[in-house]
């Protein structure tokens, strides 16, 4: 699949989900496009666990010193993820 220049602009320019601060609240944009197998299983497992466009999450913690994993919840369940997963979470930040 392939991404217009709109859309690749949008992406490179969008925030993630691992760019929030602790207690922090956003709205799920998009998942990146996968960049290979293993991005593509990833990308298909974050969606099984309800990572989709429209969905508020919130970071409830940071690990320390590093900020790798980051707790997140969605609804009334939290998950760990790893830095890099949560860099393909496209958000919009909530007041």
């Amino acid at each position: 699949m392939t991404s217009s220049p709109a859309t690749a602009a949008s992406a490179a320019l969008s925030t993630t989900l691992a760019d929030l601060a602790k207690g922090e609240q956003a709205c799920i944009r998009f998942l990146a496009a996968p960049q290979g197998a293993e991005q593509s299983a990833l990308r298909e497992r974050l969606e099984e666990l309800g990572f989709l466009p429209g969905e508020i999450v919130r970071v409830v913690a940071l690990s320390f010193p590093a900020g790798d994993p980051i707790a997140v919840r969605i609804g009334n369940t939290t998950f760990a993820l790893r830095r890099h997963e949560a860099e393909l979470i496209h958000i919009d930040r909530l007041a």
